[in-house]
């Protein structure tokens, strides 16, 4: 029986009236099955991989700003997502079709580095991104109406929670198994780096393939009757009329602006400016997944039981803080320092970036209105994607200008005597996209402070909640009992500190009575 033959389509990936609990259960496996596949793919394709490919054949910081740009300016293909879902009314169908035509795409990327002549691969390269991201797009649309709703709310946060922590466990792992081939690939085979790259790629387009088959295996809910024809203006303009959602999609394009314009060029200021090795810029990556793995779960039962906003108030503001501390990382020339900063930004990055993605994900579900949710969120995906996208295309463009600026804070003491100066701080080339994009994120949550939830929570019972669970999971991660003791101690001393605080407040207000 042919993959994607009639009869295979005809019995296995029409939608059921209902999913019965057998069926449900599959599809949480093969769930799961999904985003370890396609977090393979996704390491190995694009971020640190594809940024390093890029500049060892010699890209401008413009053509990195644009790779890194395509998959959110691909979402445009999200309309052909729209008009598709409401014709054709199978959403599984239209992701594994659209989602194979992606993953051949990616054939142009093993091809590019065996080509390995900077005129021909990198434009082979950008080719292989826009069709696979294109076609990621499609799938995107299709793929977020389809799981919001197959999968219950009540337990939406959790499952998405477990999904994410195996797929940035599977990907830290990846990523440094990947980078040390790379790094030590010429030393043993004897053979030119974009052998390496090759075959990397080509593990990322075999493991897209993989994440395909996991779609069919999964179960999709019958959407409701067709209402009339589709008016896609209408439809689009459907989350804009609802105010609450509008002001939500307002938060995440400004959001997704600020984490964008700097991000996409971490990677490069470390290989570039620091003058790291791959193995370490990935270690680096590692800690952070790392991070992210032991709060992500935490974080998903928070949400299910408290609010995405508390959530997303506790950890928006730390990575904007991560964001802005960049700018350290070439405040001095110590080598350890340099290293200590970047391996603490890295943690703390981990552990904002965990709250940050499963709250934006799933308070954009809560408050999609459940059977019509394709427009409501396919127009939030298109309108975070394109804010997101023009972010790093601004910084590549601009990256040159700012290359040769300079911004110097100085503080100078005059004693009559003597005149002594102190450079406090010293901006200049990626400093200014860290500043940048700290200031837009600090303005994103002025915008989140305007959206409604149901049921919110204050934001400092969440971070009672994300240190008791991570301590928690690290103890249980940890044998050595010396380790458990310096792991749990900043949690426990914050913890300390925090009950003293509500204790102290509580004597306060009652003398104030």
């Amino acid at each position: 029986m042919s993959l994607l033959g009639p009869s295979f389509i005809q019995n296995k990936l029409q939608p059921l009236e209902t999913v019965d609990e057998a069926a449900y259960a599959e599809t949480k496996k093969w769930l799961l099955g999904n985003g370890i596949a396609a977090q393979v793919m996704e390491t190995l394709a694009i971020g640190t991989f594809m940024t390093a490919f890029a500049l060892h054949l010699g890209a401008s910081n413009a053509f990195i700003g644009l790779i890194a740009a395509m998959p959110s300016l691909a979402s445009l293909g999200q309309l052909l997502g729209i008009v598709l879902v409401e014709h054709i009314r199978n959403r599984r169908l239209i992701c594994v079709i659209a989602g194979l035509v992606g993953r051949i795409a990616l054939i142009g990327l093993p091809a590019a580095a065996l080509i390995g002549d900077p005129v021909l691969s990198l434009p082979i390269l950008f080719a292989a991104i826009c069709f696979r991201y294109g076609m990621g797009a499609i799938v995107g649309c299709s793929w977020n109406a389809w799981i919001r709703d197959v999968i219950d709310d009540k337990e939406r946060g959790r499952l998405m929670g477990r999904r994410l922590a195996w797929m940035t466990g599977i990907g830290m792992l990846v990523s440094i198994a990947a980078s040390a081939f790379i790094d030590s690939w010429e030393g043993w085979s004897g053979f030119d780096i974009r052998y390496a790259y090759a075959a990397i790629f080509g593990v990322a387009m075999m493991s897209g393939f993989v994440g395909i088959y996991c779609m069919t295996r999964m179960s999709e809910p019958r959407m409701p009757p067709d209402d009339g024809p589709l008016d896609l203006r209408k439809r689009l303009s459907e989350p804009f009329r609802d105010e609450n959602f509008r002001k939500l999609m307002f938060f995440l394009a400004a959001w997704n602006f600020a984490a964008n314009l700097a991000a996409p060029f971490f990677t490069v200021h470390m290989l570039t400016r620091l003058g790291l090795d791959l193995f370490p810029v990935t270690v680096f990556a590692m800690c952070s997944q790392l991070a992210n793995i032991i709060v992500l779960k935490s974080f998903g039962r928070i949400a299910d039981r408290m609010s995405n906003k508390a959530v997303l108030a506790v950890a928006a503001p730390l990575f904007i803080a991560c964001t802005f501390a960049w700018i350290f990382t070439t405040a001095t020339d110590t080598r350890w320092a340099v290293m200590a900063i970047l391996a603490s930004v890295h943690v703390l990055t981990g552990v904002a970036t965990a709250g940050v993605s499963i709250a934006t994900t799933n308070i954009t579900m809560k408050l999609a209105p459940k059977g019509n949710s394709t427009s409501y969120l396919a127009t939030n995906s298109l309108v975070s994607s394109l804010s997101a996208g023009i972010a790093p295309v601004l910084g590549g463009l601009c990256a040159d200008f700012f290359a040769h600026q300079k911004l110097s804070l100085l503080l100078r003491w005059d004693s009559g005597d003597h005149d002594v100066t102190f450079e406090t701080i010293s901006l200049e080339h990626w400093d200014f996209y860290f500043v940048m994009a700290a200031l837009i994120g600090l303005y994103s949550l002025h915008r989140l402070a305007m959206v409604r939830e149901e049921g919110e929570i204050d934001q400092r019972a969440v971070i009672t909640e994300v240190f008791t669970d991570a301590r928690r999971t690290i103890r249980n991660i940890s044998s050595i009992a010396g380790l458990r003791v310096v792991a749990e101690f900043p949690f426990s001393l914050l913890l300390r500190a925090k009950r003293k605080n509500g204790r102290r407040d509580g004597r306060d207000s009652g003398e104030h009575q």
